[in-house]
């Protein structure tokens, strides 16, 4: 498309007119898009003259982004909803520009691992969601003829762990079984996601844990990360089936994953704004907000990161939003806090900042965010911003600063490792279907595997 054509049905009225510079597959500038029926049925260059009952012109200084698309969410309910819940990670993924995620199966009681604890969760869900939403399975020992079962019931894959998740009731699969579970899920073409830290490399670390996150640096070394994922791409290629690496913090794995894909191994990778905007140097004493497994590592690992995004080793970036209460989270001993990081709402914002600082424009942040993670789950609605898409838009202003409140986040818990930072680009209002959310009446949808 160029922005002297009209694509999809270029007369009116419409439900709703954006004009304002758009953000497309062929990059910024002044747009006119048309929505009809919750979808985009038209764009073309400013002028057109698209004609609707409501015709929204962007400020200046605003840009329209595909709404972005978080794969990696812990919302905790049914089970732990004092953690976290679909009301409040909805609201405030929406406040963050993002109108599509996917729930990870833990750490809500029950997990996701059968039909009927999925059905649970939906029953949950339905009435609550402010974005749209999708489901993880998970892969525990013992429930492999569950996985063609929850596939056919329309979740996006399967999560599995090499090491205790730190939830009783979701246990680490063996290495044995990782390989039984990927030939059985390559039959059906889904998805493996693993958290990949080998378990022995952890149990022979240092675990020496107080206030010092030092410490607890060294019981998370970059070889449990490196042979974890070694494991995992060796699983990967002698199945065939598809593998993804979450939350991958070691840049040490970076040649071994490029390798892989060059072999033609299925395989991506996600990381996360905790490891592209935080640095190991920066954690004070105490400061168990910035926690998480894999932990977050040295400023020098974290350029090597930005590298491996740059030319396409690492896929994706996706929040792994995992809450706790302020007396889990807040321990100051980093041996006994709960480990994870919630920065669900300020995603976007946080590698903006640190994108153009490096002189790595808006559109590619808007890929790593938006569509990267919905071709993983295979969202072909989702994550972009052309005729026949979802009408899901985040209206981001790239050049005003703020800077963090916890108190203003709408997750539960007002616990983050970003308070007080400064932070540019703002998400001013998000649009669902065509509809703005406003927090207040929950209109997103509950998404099954190809039906999207």
């Amino acid at each position: 498309m160029t922005d002297n054509t009209t694509t999809g049905a270029a007369s009116g009225p419409y439900d709703l007119v954006i004009r304002g510079r758009v953000l497309t597959a062929d990059g910024e500038s002044p747009r006119e898009i048309g929505v009809a029926d919750g979808r985009i049925a038209a764009i073309a260059a400013s002028g057109a003259g698209f004609d609707a009952d409501r015709i929204v012109d962007l400020a200046d200084d605003e840009v329209l982004l595909p709404g972005l698309v978080d794969s990696h969410v812990h919302v905790n309910e049914p089970g732990r909803t004092e953690w976290e819940g679909f009301a409040s990670a909805t609201r405030a993924a929406a406040a963050g520009g993002v109108t599509t995620l996917i729930d990870m199966p833990l750490n809500s009681i029950p997990p996701t691992v059968t039909v009927d604890a999925l059905n649970v969760k939906r029953d949950v869900a339905r009435s609550q969601a402010h974005i749209d939403v999708g489901f993880w399975g998970g892969a525990v020992p013992g429930n492999t003829a569950d996985l063609r079962p929850l596939h056919d019931e329309g979740v996006f894959g399967f999560k599995c762990f090499l090491l205790p998740s730190g939830v009783d009731e979701f246990p680490p699969l063996p290495l044995d079984e990782i390989e039984t579970d990927m030939r059985e899920i390559a039959s059906f073409d889904s998805l493996l996601i693993v958290h990949a830290e080998d378990p022995h490399s952890i149990e022979t670390a240092p675990q020496e844990f107080g206030p010092g996150y030092a410490g607890f640096l060294a019981s998370r070394p970059r070889d449990a990360e490196n042979a974890g994922i070694a494991a995992v791409i060796d699983r990967a290629r002698r199945t065939g089936a598809r593998a993804h690496i979450l939350h991958l913090s070691s840049s040490d794995a970076l040649p071994m994953i490029a390798q892989a894909k060059a072999d033609g191994v299925r395989l991506t990778v996600e990381t996360c704004p905790h490891y592209l905007a935080l640095s190991a140097e920066e954690v004070p004493d105490g400061a168990t907000a910035f926690k998480c497994c894999p932990p977050i590592r040295e400023e020098a690992n974290r350029e090597l990161l930005w590298q491996g995004l740059l030319d396409g080793t690492i896929d994706c970036i996706v929040s792994d939003h995992s809450p706790s209460t302020e007396e889990l989270k807040g321990t100051g001993d980093f041996g006994t806090a709960w480990g994870g990081v919630s920065s669900l709402q300020l995603g976007i914002s946080l590698i903006w900042n640190e994108a153009r600082r490096r002189g790595i424009p808006l559109d590619r942040v808007v890929s790593w965010m938006s569509t990267a993670p919905a071709n993983l789950v295979g969202l072909q609605r989702k994550g972009r911003l052309e005729v026949g898409a979802d009408a899901d838009f985040a209206v981001f202003a790239p050049d005003e600063q703020f800077t963090v409140d916890v108190r203003a986040l709408r997750h539960k818990n007002p616990v983050s490792p970003y308070a007080g930072k400064a932070l540019m680009g703002v998400v001013r209002r998000t649009v669902l279907r065509g509809i703005e959310v406003d927090g207040d009446v929950p209109r997103g949808e509950l998404l099954r595997r190809g039906e999207v």
